[in-house]
């Protein structure tokens, strides 16, 4: 029988060639050289990365054939798809999430007008549709060639920045260079992951630092991935490879929940809630003064020991992170004995605050680890604002309304004891270790100050430390424990160390439905 033609078949066929065409253009808009490039870098192209961070087959992408409206400079006679971005959704482990990727090898990744109304785009899809927005970025900042209108483009991206802030989770990986003014979008997102040797970050480069001050400095020394973990605390985390930070986002993203209406997904991990450990009292040492390092004690009271440590390189004196217990999320703050006695000061009442109010938005319960001895005396504090940055922490905790359960492990001194989810902060449990101190300050400093004049009228030095010695064991035993606060109930329970892990799941368990309400009002006024 012989073919009958459709009219229109052969047209259809075309029309079908020719966007087979333009996909195929769209998915190389820059030349494979600089593809090759990037490989010979250690960097993955946009794409790439795309498909190493979602499930396979996943990816839906959109505005593949965007183009830029520029017509000064020569841009009118270069007009690559997709515009230097590449922006869409798709899912990790089975959850929505919207991306974008910069695409360095057209403008450098630059940020122009199409460009950032791209990313605005899945931005707002991202809010409508309450999934996470994660942004991969390698970007040599606004597109100079636009002028205002590149300006306009990212300013409506820290705009969305704002919105999605405490609504949807947002995370950034530094992938390559992050300058001017595509810096602050990922400074705005709730953690930042850079990659060693590879990503920078910073608002004005080397050659305007060198221009502006006179100052030779590399891109490493002015804004590389360990200068801002361990320097600025810019970066939440840093990694040795893009496989790395990739791998990183996918175990972030499975602590978070999609929004800020759920919680997180539970993940059964075969850990039992009951779970005794008679090894956790050997962490700590019976003598006040030495040292022990906090993560030790967290890993082993959380499930299978799987703490996910924020900042770890920066402020280390406090330690922050997530962590599972009975297959839930939870977010973890502990005072870090190892480093300065574990004391709090500026940079880690910061750090601690920060986390303690992404836990909050994001309906993620709080457990609090306190061996604390005060905040940090001194001038170098003191003029840095101790005062007002010191309240953050105090203020984040009071602010918080989801579940917070604290363990008092050792010290818990002064006005570092009210800051870290003390009753009075309103933490809903609070338990403490038979070895917990609770006082205004440590024994020695607080009979030096009480009892000065019976030490002044001593008639030799040996009589003054005798007297010390018995007025300091005096204050131990009196204050320094425990169960002066448990008899004001300021303490809820005074519990074994072994029981600790599952006392705190006890605890979990009976706030999953708390309900907080405060006096209505637009914001607070954080000491920012």
């Amino acid at each position: 029988m012989e073919e009958v033609l459709i009219p229109g078949d052969i047209h259809t066929q075309e029309k079908l060639k020719g966007l087979d065409d333009l996909n195929k253009l769209a998915e190389f808009p820059g030349s494979r050289e600089k593809v090759e490039e990037q490989h010979r870098k250690g960097k993955l192209s946009a794409r790439e990365r795309i498909n190493l961070l979602l499930d396979p087959r996943s990816f839906q992408e959109l505005d593949k054939l965007v183009t830029h409206r520029a017509s000064d400079f020569g841009l009118e006679k270069i007009k690559p798809f997709g515009d230097g971005v590449v922006t869409g959704y798709g899912k990790i482990k089975g959850r929505l999430v919207y991306v974008f990727a910069s695409d360095f090898t057209v403008f450098g990744g630059s940020f122009g007008e199409a460009h950032s109304k791209k990313i605005v785009k899945v931005m707002d899809l991202a809010l409508k549709n309450g999934a996470p927005i994660i942004g991969l970025n390698d970007s040599g900042g606004a597109r100079i060639h636009e002028g205002v209108m590149s300006l306009a483009g990212v300013s409506e991206i820290f705009f969305r920045n704002t919105l999605c802030s405490g609504t949807v989770p947002q995370l950034s990986a530094i992938l390559g260079p992050c300058a001017g003014a595509s810096v602050y979008s990922p400074a705005m997102t709730d953690f930042i992951i850079m990659v060693r040797g590879t990503s920078n970050m910073f608002v004005t480069g080397p050659d305007v630092v060198k221009a502006a001050l006179f100052e030779d400095v590399t891109f490493e020394e002015l804004g590389g991935a360990d200068v801002h973990a361990y320097e600025s605390g810019v970066a939440d985390f840093v990694v040795d490879s893009e496989a790395e930070c990739i791998s990183l986002l996918r175990k972030l993203l499975s602590f978070l929940p999609q929004n800020n209406s759920e919680r997180s997904p539970h993940v059964e991990t075969g850990d039992p809630v009951d779970r005794r450990d008679e090894e956790l009292l050997g962490i700590v040492p019976g003598e006040p003064n030495k040292s022990y390092d906090m993560r030790d004690l967290i890993k082993r009271i959380v499930d299978c020991e799987d703490y996910l440590e924020v900042r770890a390189n920066w402020a280390q004196n406090v330690t922050v992170g997530f962590a599972r217990l009975g297959g839930e999320s939870i977010g973890v703050v502990g005072s870090q004995p190892r480093v300065l006695s574990g004391v709090l000061d500026v940079d880690s009442s910061k750090k601690a605050a920060r986390f303690v109010r992404f836990c909050d938005a994001f309906n993620i319960p709080i457990i609090t680890f306190v061996d604390v001895p005060g905040y940090m005396p001194g001038t170098e504090q003191e003029h840095r604002g101790l005062i007002k940055e010191g309240c953050k922490l105090l203020f984040a905790y009071c602010e918080a309304t989801v579940p917070k359960v604290t363990v008092i492990i050792r010290k818990a001194y002064g006005g570092a004891y009210c800051a870290m989810g003390s009753k009075y902060s309103k933490a809903d449990i609070n338990y403490a270790w038979p070895t917990a101190e609770i006082a205004v300050m440590g024994p020695e400093g607080a009979t030096n100050i009480i009892f000065r004049k019976e030490m002044a009228a001593a008639v030799s030095a040996t009589e003054r430390d005798h007297i010390r010695h018995n007025l300091t064991r005096e204050y131990r035993e009196k204050f320094a424990n425990p169960y002066v606060a448990a008899s004001r109930g300021i303490i809820d329970e005074v519990i074994y160390p072994e029981e600790t892990r599952m006392k705190i799941a006890a605890a979990l368990s009976s706030l999953a439905d708390k309900r907080e309400f405060r006096p209505p009002k637009k914001h607070g006024n954080i000491q920012l």
